[in-house]
C-alpha cells in the first residue's frame, strides 16, 4: 500500500496547521470552504428537514417542534438523491412523444432508438470498461439471471456456486434458483463463505483458498458488501478464479459510482449493478451490464436473446435469425424505457464533471472524519464493523449499538431530520461526495449523542 499519510493524519494536520480544533464546527465548515466538490450539492434537491419528519410522524403520535432546513440524508447507499436536471430532462421527453409520437424514436434531441447510448460512455468510465463492454438494461436481479444463462454451464464435474452467507437476499435467490433449473441440488451446489467466527470482514486469503479448495463453475460476489460497507480485492478473485476453471462475476450495486472500478484490467467476466444508489438516478432505476471484451463475438455462447440485442442494420429487417451485436449489447432483449434513463443522464453529468478519482478522494476524508468523530465522542457507545483501511471500504461506515435498539435509534434520528439506516443490528451511514458535507457530517454526530441518551 501506499506510504502516503492517512486521511486521518490529513485532518489532524489540516486542523494544526489553521490553528483549529479538530473537534468544533469551524473545523468542519473550514473544511466544506476548502472543498473543490462542494458546488454540486446545489445541483440535487436535498428533503428538508420538516419532510423527513413529516414523512416519519405516525397518526396519534404527539407533534414534535416544526425543523428547519436541510435534512441531514445519509442513505445515498440505499437511494440516492434527485438530480435537479431529472425533472428537466424528463419534461423534454413528455413534449418530444406529445408532439411528434412514434417519430421520436428516430428524430429529436434524444431518439428513444438509441437512447440508451446517451448514457454508455460515462457509465463505461466508472466501472473502467472498454467500449462494448457497458450496457445499461433492465433491473439487477433481472440482469444477474440474464448473465447467469451465459457464464453459469453446470456439468456433473463442475456445478458449484460460491457466493457469501450474507449476501443480499436477491443473489442468493437468484443462485439458488439457477441452480435448481438446471436440475442440481443447492445443498451440493451452492457453497456460502463468511466471515470467521467474532469477525465482521471477509478475508481475502479465506476466499482464495475456497475457490481452490473446489470446482466451482461460477465463482459471484460483491464488489462491496452491502451490510459492512467492505470493498472486496475483486482482481485477486477474479485472477484465483480463472486459474481454477470458473467464471467469475461482480454484483456492483453498493460500489459503482462509490469507487473507482477497473472491471476490464481485472479481467472480470460480468458484473451487474442498479443505478438507484450513488448513481442517484431514482428508485427502481435502469440496471447496468458488464461483460467482458474476450466475450464479445462469441455467438454460441448461451443467452436468453431479444430484439434490441439484434444488429441494428438489419434488425427491421424482421429476420427471425438472431445476429447478435458484439459485447454487452448483444445481451440486451427491448427498447428501454426513456425516463429512467434521462433521469440516470443527470446524474451522470455530474458524475462525470465531478470525476470518479475526485470523487473518491472526497469520500475518503469525509468518511474518515466521522469515523473521526464518532470515535472521539461515542468511544464506548458504538463499534465500527467496516475496515479500517480506506482501501477496503468506500463511503459508507456500519455501526453497532451493543444494547440499543437500532430501528428506535433510527426512528429517534428521522424525527429529528437526519435519515440514516438500520439493517437488523447494524445502522449504516454513508456520507457521500457529491451533496453531503462536513458541516452535515459534524453536525450529525452530535445529534446521534443526545438521541443515544433517549434510546434504550
Amino acid at each position: 500500500m501506499s506510504s502516503a499519510p492517512s486521511p486521518t493524519d490529513v485532518l489532524k494536520a489540516t486542523a494544526q496547521d489553521n490553528h483549529l480544533d479538530i473537534l468544533s464546527e469551524s473545523f468542519a465548515k473550514y473544511l466544506d470552504e476548502q472543498d473543490p466538490l462542494k458546488h454540486f450539492r446545489a445541483r440535487f434537491h436535498i428533503p428538508s428537514a420538516q419532510d423527513i419528519q413529516a414523512a416519519e410522524h405516525q397518526d396519534g403520535e404527539e407533534q414534535l417542534p416544526l425543523l428547519s432546513g436541510d435534512s441531514l440524508y445519509f442513505t445515498g447507499n440505499s437511494l440516492g438523491l434527485q438530480p435537479k436536471k431529472a425533472a428537466e430532462y424528463i419534461s423534454e421527453d413528455l413534449s418530444a412523444w406529445k408532439s411528434r409520437g412514434v417519430l421520436g424514436h428516430f428524430t429529436g434531441k434524444r431518439p428513444w432508438l438509441t437512447i440508451d447510448e446517451v448514457v454508455t460512455p460515462v457509465m463505461t468510465k466508472i466501472v473502467g470498461g472498454e467500449a462494448g463492454e457497458v450496457c445499461v438494461m433492465n433491473s439487477l436481479s433481472a440482469n444477474l439471471h440474464f448473465m447467469m444463462v451465459a457464464f453459469y454451464r453446470p456439468t456433473s464435474e463442475r456445478h458449484k456456486i460460491l457466493i457469501e452467507k450474507g449476501s443480499f437476499p436477491s443473489d442468493w435467490y437468484a443462485a439458488e434458483s439457477q441452480i435448481k433449473f438446471h436440475h442440481f441440488d443447492p445443498k451440493d451446489s451452492l457453497i456460502m463463505i463468511e466471515p470467521r467466527v467474532g469477525e465482521h470482514l471477509l478475508r481475502t486469503d479465506d476466499i482464495v483458498n475456497v475457490i481452490r479448495q473446489h470446482k466451482f463453475a461460477l465463482v459471484l460476489l460483491p464488489g462491496v458488501q452491502y451490510a459492512s460497507g467492505q470493498v472486496l480485492d475483486v482482481a485477486t478473485i477474479s485472477q484465483v478464479a480463472h486459474e481454477s476453471g470458473a467464471f467469475v462475476g461482480f454484483d456492483l450495486a453498493h460500489a459503482v459510482g462509490n469507487i473507482p472500478l477497473s472491471l476490464h484490467k481485472w479481467g472480470v467476466d460480468f458484473a451487474v449493478w442498479c443505478s438507484y444508489k450513488y448513481l442517484n438516478s431514482g428508485p427502481g432505476g435502469i440496471g447496468g451490464c458488464f461483460v467482458h471484451q474476450r466475450h464479445a463475438n462469441d455467438k454460441t455462447m448461451p443467452r436468453f436473446a431479444g430484439w434490441w440485442g439484434h444488429d441494428l442494420a438489419s434488425r427491421f429487417g424482421m429476420k427471425d435469425e438472431f445476429n447478435p451485436i458484439p459485447g454487452a449489447f448483444g445481451f440486451r432483449l427491448s427498447n428501454p424505457c426513456s425516463f429512467p434513463i434521462l433521469s440516470l443522464l443527470a446524474s451522470l453529468e455530474i458524475i462525470d464533471e465531478a470525476g470518479i478519482y475526485q470523487m473518491r478522494a472526497k469520500s475518503e476524508i469525509l468518511t474518515s472524519y466521522l469515523e473521526f468523530l464518532i470515535e472521539s465522542h461515542l468511544p464506548t457507545y458504538v463499534s465500527i464493523i467496516t475496515p479500517k483501511d480506506v482501501h477496503f471500504r468506500g463511503c459508507q461506515l456500519s455501526l453497532k449499538f451493543p444494547g440499543r435498539d437500532t430501528k428506535a435509534l433510527e426512528k429517534g434520528l428521522y424525527r429529528k431530520g437526519i435519515v440514516c439506516d438500520a439493517r437488523g443490528e447494524i445502522m449504516r451511514v454513508a456520507p457521500t461526495p457529491l451533496y453531503n458535507t462536513f458541516h452535515d457530517v459534524w453536525k450529525f454526530v452530535q445529534v446521534l449523542v443526545s438521541t443515544l441518551s433517549d434510546v434504550r
